[in-house]
């Protein structure tokens, strides 16, 4: 009986570690506004501004020090801008 359980365990256990399960978390969309607290432990993406002029959306995609995902959409001054000084 003993052998039957723990056999029983056993193909529970293997069918566990391989079981295919995402494990992908949703995606964390900030909110922007003054004063806003950032984790950024790692920059993914971001969006090049260097050939922009005037506001324009942008977006920044990080991770935070937990490995969750993150996607701030603001907007900025692009630094395209022929005329400015």
């Amino acid at each position: 009986m003993k052998t039957l359980i723990l056999g029983f365990a056993a193909l529970l256990a293997t069918g566990s570690a391989f079981a295919d399960t995402p494990s992908t978390a949703p995606v964390i969309h900030d909110k922007t506004g003054f004063f806003v607290h950032l984790d950024v432990a790692k920059v993914l993406s971001s969006t090049d501004i260097a050939q922009q002029c005037g506001l324009i959306p942008a977006r920044l995609d990080y991770l935070d020090h937990q490995g969750r995902e993150h996607v701030l959409d603001y907007q900025v001054d692009g630094t395209g801008c022929t005329n400015d000084h």
